[in-house]
């Protein structure tokens, strides 16, 4: 089973000849390359935590490109995927687009603009995961919160005043000031606007 490391190229490509070319011209320009010959190969090992661009194949033996880009979808990967493809479906490549791929090119591509894609890839899978590590950074904060911190902070978050979070949750007001210090200072954080910031940001992650 092959091991995955960080910021690589993953190529799905049932053809050997194209794996190898696009492997040599990656690596030529420094890049770390992982190459499968089918979807489900790759699928096996990849680890949605991972950084790194995908480069699929649309057309493949068993699982299609497009099948492996909504299996990947599923998972909620952040994967940048650019589709190569011999047969210019243009209908297909508004679609994979639409899903979230990055880019879709015609064999045989050119040198050049695979470069530029990979490049832009890359520094788009970088600010993906920093997102999702800073979700997951506020996520790990808010579960310090009991039930009932979570129920005043989604109602302070709501706009609510200290008396009507008391009339909806059936405590008294000073309870409810309490709650509010209480999570302030388990949050780390002086003021509304930043406790907002920190609700937000992890609401954003359960989307």
């Amino acid at each position: 089973m092959t091991t995955i490391v960080s910021d690589t190229v993953f190529i799905v490509d049932d053809d050997e000849a194209v794996r190898d070319s696009l492997r040599w011209l990656l690596e030529a320009n420094g890049y770390q390359v992982q190459a499968f010959e089918s979807a489900e190969t790759f699928l096996d090992t990849y680890d949605p935590d991972q950084v790194g661009v995908l480069i699929a194949d649309v057309r493949m033996p068993g699982m299609s490109g497009l099948e492996l880009q909504e299996a990947l979808i599923a998972r909620n990967s952040p994967l940048p995927i650019v589709f190569i493809t011999g047969h210019g479906d243009v209908p297909m490549a508004v679609s994979t687009i639409k899903k979230g791929a990055v880019d879709f090119l015609e064999k045989p591509f050119n040198e050049s603009d695979l470069r530029t894609i990979v490049a832009r890839m890359l520094e788009q899978a970088a600010e993906r995961a920093s997102k999702a590590q800073a979700q997951k950074n506020h996520q790990a904060v808010l579960s310090r919160l009991t039930t009932r911190e979570q129920q005043v902070l989604e109602r302070i978050v709501a706009g609510r005043l200290n008396k009507q979070i008391a009339g909806d949750l059936n405590i008294s007001i000073k309870t409810v000031e309490a709650h509010r210090a209480n999570i302030m200072e388990k949050l780390q954080v002086t003021t509304v606007a930043d406790l907002m910031k920190i609700a937000l940001a992890g609401a954003e992650g359960n989307v």
